[in-house]
């Protein structure tokens, strides 16, 4: 009877700890290295946007909300159907871009899972200057 006790206590705590989701803290330096690749386009300490738009706030912006930018229609259309850069968005796209966006200008193939918590961690350190303009979709 009391091995029965033991045992059932036992299988509680199990299913509580496999039904617990784990949380991995996120690693803003593999972030940073993660963003090299991107910064061959996006800049990150500026508001201004360079081959491809500013990622300086993305986090919580709209898609294609930059004003200094030529996004893609379809870009456009995304931003104008309310598409708003949070953390599953970017991941999606990031994992795909041609996938999420059809037509995007974005010519990027994806990364790894592994790799896109990191950078997004990383991407929501920036945030826009107080000075800079009011970004509009």
């Amino acid at each position: 009877m009391i091995l029965k006790k033991y045992v059932t206590a036992g299988c509680a705590v199990g299913l509580l700890w496999l039904s617990t989701p784990v949380v991995f803290a996120a690693d803003l330096e593999h972030g940073r290295r993660v963003f090299q690749a991107c910064a061959s386009c996006h800049m990150i300490d500026s508001d201004r946007s360079a081959f491809g738009p500013s990622l300086k706030g993305i986090v919580g912006r709209p898609a294609a909300a930059a004003a200094d930018y030529n996004y893609s229609t379809a870009m456009k259309a995304a931003g104008a159907s309310g598409v708003v850069w949070d953390e599953q968005s970017l991941a999606e796209f990031l994992a795909s871009p041609q996938t999420k966006v059809p037509g995007t200008k974005m010519r990027f193939w994806g990364l790894w899972k592994w790799e896109t918590g990191d950078l997004i961690a990383y991407l929501k350190t920036t945030t826009r200057d107080e000075t800079s303009q009011p970004v509009t979709p």
